[in-house]
């Protein structure tokens, strides 16, 4: 009986040939196509089998066969040209027609989903999950209010279909999802909907928030991490990001495989720290590195992320908030323990009192990296800090984070693109309100104005909006990374249009 294939990625000898021999400039190009033939399975089988036939012959083309068995993916591209003498506004509110993906049932690697969705833009011909949020956002001051619905339907549909939100709506991006920013996108919509909107999609948040603890009940004796959870030295449990998988990504297989032959790390557990960055959002940064000029020493399974928990405690408070609503108090009780216990843990482990500022955790080595980076906005944007917490991390922002268009990311020249000298709309904004939080309306408006005008500056010159921007240098773009900068695009358009409404 004959193995079925469902997937490109699944074809073995043929898609490692493809993507080691740069048949496409862009690694994720040949996982996103479609074999030509009506049913997928067979269509897939018996391309393989024709490459085996025909691959030795004298004058085999790769690429020939692949453009002759394979439609290229649809989406990544548009025919859109931007008019620069309209302002950004204008030109952000004609991007959503153009961001926007009708629901689908090609047969690909795309997960299809029962309503439209806006795309981030570029390479990005999926709905990715932490970046819908922000997009949201924008959504909102357009009074796209029902885009945000249809996009929270989806993300809803995927937890009931899959366990939880994927990476994006990819085949080969189950086996991770990405920062938990679902009760934000519902708190989003209440917002405009009303209250009753967080209790109807209560049992969505509830079965996100299993997908992150499990493995809870097994965290005894030795020990100490089971999938995305940790039990800490106190026994307290906090989370960490991870990946069902440990095989190079489907969508970066070339980089993966380099660079294993470069790290002394087993090459298993090498896939699963760059899949568990991937779904940090922050693929990839030198916060996720034992040598910060050093890629191959990347250990993500290891830390505890500060932002990660901070978007946990929000889950465990939102879902309490909706028992309480109900009178049923003992459930409530049971969630707002849980995530008290979180904050203290946060606290406990993420805070350091000599610098003033928020780390990540290595709980392998039971110490705080050392690494500066915007995730120590993230407990002042849910409250987590003290009032002395956040002068002293406003303090740093301001002296070290600030430059002429915005905050870096993290403050290590690498060359990846989740460092400095780059910025990145949802730190941004997450930096914004969560100063805006402690009364630091001061520096939240500097930060605000500083961004905005870089995003004007960029947009005016190019006619685009970029997915990342250098803040250091307003003369340079934005770099590092495995892929170019992309345009389109959908967080930088959210956040900018509610900043600007500000």
């Amino acid at each position: 009986m004959r193995e079925k294939i469902k997937y490109i990625h699944e074809l073995g000898e043929l898609f490692e040939d493809v993507q080691l021999a740069n048949v496409f400039p862009d690694n994720k190009t040949f996982p996103d196509c479609t074999p030509k033939g009506i049913n997928n399975e067979e269509s897939l089988q018996e391309i393989r089998i024709k490459y085996a036939e025909q691959k030795n012959l004298s004058d085999f083309d790769l690429r020939a066969f692949v453009l002759k068995n394979f439609d290229l993916p649809q989406g990544h591209e548009t025919s859109y040209t931007s008019d620069k003498t309209e302002s950004a506004q204008e030109h952000i509110e004609e991007l959503w027609a153009v961001l926007t993906r009708e629901p689908h049932n090609e047969k690909s690697s795309l997960i299809p989903l029962p309503n439209p969705y806006i795309v981030p833009g570029g390479r990005f011909g999926e709905i990715y999950y932490w970046d819908s949020y922000f997009t949201m956002l924008g959504l909102q001051e357009s009074g796209k209010i029902e885009m945000i619905q249809a996009m929270v339907d989806n993300f809803s549909y995927l937890i009931y279909k899959i366990g939880h939100i994927p990476n994006a709506n990819r085949t080969y991006y189950i086996g991770r999802s990405q920062p938990p920013f679902y009760a934000l996108m519902l708190k989003l919509l209440s917002e405009v909907k009303g209250p009753k909107v967080l209790s109807d999609y209560l049992p969505y948040m509830e079965k996100e928030y299993e997908f992150w603890i499990d493995g809870r009940r097994l965290l005894k004796g030795d020990t100490k991490a089971v999938k995305r959870v940790v039990k800490m030295p106190d026994g307290s449990i906090l989370n960490r990001y991870w990946d069902s998988h440990c095989t190079p990504r489907p969508e970066a297989y070339k980089e993966d495989l380099e660079l294993a032959t470069h790290s002394r790390q087993k090459p298993e557990e090498l896939y699963r720290h760059l899949r568990a960055a991937a779904e940090s959002g922050w693929d990839f940064s030198s916060r996720w590195f034992k040598n910060p000029e050093a890629f191959d020493s990347i250990h993500t399974t290891d830390i505890i992320p500060v932002d990660l928990n901070c978007l946990l405690v929000y889950l465990e408070e939102t879902i309490a908030d909706v028992y309480a609503s109900q009178k049923s108090t003992v459930t409530a009780k049971r969630f707002k323990s849980a995530a008290q216990n979180r904050r203290e843990g946060i606290q406990k482990y993420c805070w350091n009192e000599e610098k003033g500022f928020y780390f990540d955790y290595d709980f392998v080595q039971s110490s705080q990296k050392e690494c500066e980076t915007l995730a120590a906005t993230f407990p002042l944007f849910f409250s987590i800090a003290t009032q002395a917490q956040a002068g002293k991390v406003a303090k740093i922002l301001e002296e070290k984070f600030l430059k002429t268009g915005g905050l870096l990311t993290t403050l290590a020249f690498t060359g990846q693109q989740w460092d400095a000298p780059n910025g990145w709309a949802p730190l941004q904004w997450i930096a914004y309100k969560g100063l805006k939080n402690y009364g630091f309306d001061e520096l939240a408006q500097k930060i605000k104005i500083r961004w905005v005008e870089l995003n004007l500056k960029v947009y005016k010159e190019t006619g685009k909006m970029t997915e990342k921007y250098n803040v250091n240098d307003e003369n340079l773009e934005a770099g590092g990374g495995e892929y170019p900068n992309q345009d389109g695009f959908g967080w930088t358009n959210g956040v900018l249009l509610k900043m600007m409404a500000e």
